[in-house]
């Protein structure tokens, strides 16, 4: 007998992905150029060239040793090299020893998950969210608690967080630059964050985790400051890719970060690795464990980014559309012409406009914008937007 709830997740992929599959059938229906797909979070900037100089590089060794099996945990030298740098970057001691490379965020996720949660535990999802984190909490055989970031900033409501809270509460997670919204929580917010969870720790007697989801951390716009979350709350633990710094999605390479100064951190870190243990995810790829020894903290070429970013944003708000202006990650969060989300993606798609509801994010009547694509496609798409709000204006 399958297990029936991996059927019914193996049957019904995310709301992006089928979009995605609908959009490479409909491109070799109509051809490539005819299809505006803002669906899939792909970067479409080249990695740095560090990167494949290293790759070229790194061929040239041996290949036993490069092919090789690290340590579980992953090599040593490339978890001491972002140790390192993480206290350059942002004046924060980390210890090499407390470092869990990974198979991307996806897995410093789910890992990190699986080592702190317990039948009964809650984690609160901060929406709009990304989709994935509710499959990954319950996974883990805990139960999700939504809250809701109010418009129009999608800024922290202390206290909607504070109401939620209660002893049951094991984990947060907080995704900033934010994937839907682009938004970045600003140190007001995050500095109210971390006094709320300490408050709320010591009145339960249990530490409450906070998880950083922090993937898009290198993509900000305008100096934008992102605060490094370890640096305000002890309990803190980071789960970092290298995908959209680097262009390297599909290469699936991450680590998770356990702060030295959390509660029984020792602990946590041993809870990890046996998480990895148990799932599989030992020794994460060998290869791109040296990349990113190598490459770790480059600074992204950010400029083709923001120049989809103003000129998304620039058109459609000029058109009459609503957005959120983002301030980080390639994504803008747009309020449906309709407050049927996805019937106004179904409206859009009549023009070839794919587009993803915000139902799946925790937050109807948006709709998410990838514009990691080319400037060229952005051009192309905006008459369709323009004939499809004319549509709702007649």
């Amino acid at each position: 007998m399958l297990s029936q709830e991996m059927l019914a997740l193996g049957k019904k992929s995310s709301a992006i992905r089928e979009i995605f599959e609908y959009s490479k059938k409909r491109k070799a229906q109509i051809g490539a150029e005819n299809v505006y797909d803002f669906s899939l979070g792909n970067p479409s900037i080249p990695a740095p060239r560090q990167v494949n100089e290293e790759i070229r590089r790194l061929l040239t060794c041996d290949s036993v040793d490069l092919h090789g099996y690290t340590s579980a945990a992953g090599d040593m030298q490339t978890r001491q090299t972002i140790a390192e740098n993480i206290a350059r970057r942002f004046g924060f001691s980390a210890d090499a020893g407390l470092i869990y490379m990974t198979c991307g965020a996806a897995a410093s996720l789910t890992v990190s998950l699986k080592a702190l949660l317990q039948p009964g535990d809650e984690v609160l999802l901060l929406a709009p969210y990304f989709p994935e984190y509710k499959v990954f909490v319950e996974n883990a055989g805990a139960r999700v608690r939504v809250v809701a970031c109010p418009e129009p900033r999608f800024g922290l409501d202390l206290q909607a967080l504070e109401n939620a809270i209660d002893q049951n509460t094991r984990a947060i997670i907080l995704n900033s630059p934010n994937n839907p919204t682009g938004a970045v929580f600003p140190e007001e917010d995050i500095r109210g964050l971390a006094a709320l969870l300490t408050q709320k720790s010591a009145q339960y007697h249990r530490p409450i985790t906070l998880l950083a989801d922090e993937p898009y951390r290198e993509l900000v716009y305008d100096n934008t400051f992102v605060p490094y979350l370890p640096n305000y709350y002890d309990d803190t633990v980071v789960c970092y890719s290298y995908s959209k710094a680097l262009s390297l999605p599909g290469e699936r390479i991450g680590y998770i970060l356990v702060s030295p100064k959390a509660t029984a951190a020792a602990d946590t870190f041993a809870a990890i690795c046996g998480a990895g243990r148990s799932m599989g995810y030992v020794c994460a790829p060998s290869l791109f464990q040296q990349i990113a020894k190598v490459c770790d903290g480059i600074a992204p070429d950010l400029s083709g980014y923001d120049k989809n970013r103003r000129l998304l944003y620039d058109s459609l708000t000029q058109m009459g559309y609503s957005a959120v202006y983002p301030q980080g990650a390639f994504y803008l969060f747009v309020k449906s012409l309709e407050p049927d989300a996805a019937a106004f993606c179904e409206k859009a798609k009549q023009h070839e406009l794919l587009l993803v509801p915000g139902d799946s994010f925790g937050a109807p009547g948006y709709v998410r914008i990838a514009y990691c694509v080319s400037t060229h496609q952005i051009q192309r798409s905006l008459p369709a937007f323009q004939k499809l709000i004319e549509e709702y204006h007649l």
